[in-house]
């Protein structure tokens, strides 16, 4: 059985189901973010660090960020394989956004442990 190297599930219903449980996590991290910038009555540097030093937070930010990194990696794989027929211009677009999610996952890892 021949493997397609470029999805990040095993199957479309895999990536089905990963797309659906990363959008869910994105959604409840942005709901979070929202509904704390709104309830926030000051928000200063003390409490925005405050805030990402818990370590529930920091776990909460990396789940999002691997949704992130998830949902853009299959979507782009998706979108480019409906679109972009050129298979040497499709692998180097998809080239060029997977390598800057897995750029943006390692940078949020290093500055969110690094607080």
């Amino acid at each position: 059985m021949v493997k397609v190297a470029s999805t990040f599930g095993r199957s479309g219903t895999h990536d089905f189901i990963l797309l659906r449980a990363s959008a869910l996590i994105l959604v409840f991290y942005a709901i979070f973010m929202v509904s704390f910038l709104v309830s926030t009555p000051q928000l200063t540097y003390e409490v925005w660090t405050a805030l990402f030093s818990a370590t529930w937070m920091k776990v909460f930010t990396m789940l999002a960020l691997s949704g992130l990194l998830i949902h853009g990696w299959i979507g782009i794989w998706q979108v480019l394989t409906d679109y972009i027929k050129n298979s040497f211009g499709r692998g180097v677009l998809q080239f060029i956004v997977s390598l800057t999610l897995i750029v943006y996952w390692f940078i949020g890892l290093f500055v969110l442990w690094g607080v």
